[in-house]
């Protein structure tokens, strides 16, 4: 699996997990990682999002 593969699949079963929740769940992950000065945890969280927004985004409904 390659490392953007892996950012996915955590995405994914994060998303699957915490649902409609999955918003704060990470934020709290970063803030947590943040307050611990793990600044490698910190970017992997934000990986995470940027690829939640992205589904997010492809599943939401279009207006005609």
């Amino acid at each position: 699996m390659t490392p953007e593969q892996h950012i996915w699949a955590c995405a994914l079963e994060v998303e699957r997990q915490h649902g409609p929740k999955v918003g704060v769940f990470v934020a709290e992950r970063i803030g947590a990682l943040a307050l611990q000065g793990d600044m490698e945890g910190v970017a992997m969280w934000k990986a995470i999002a940027a690829r939640l927004q992205t589904l997010s985004q492809s599943s939401a409904p279009t207006t005609a």
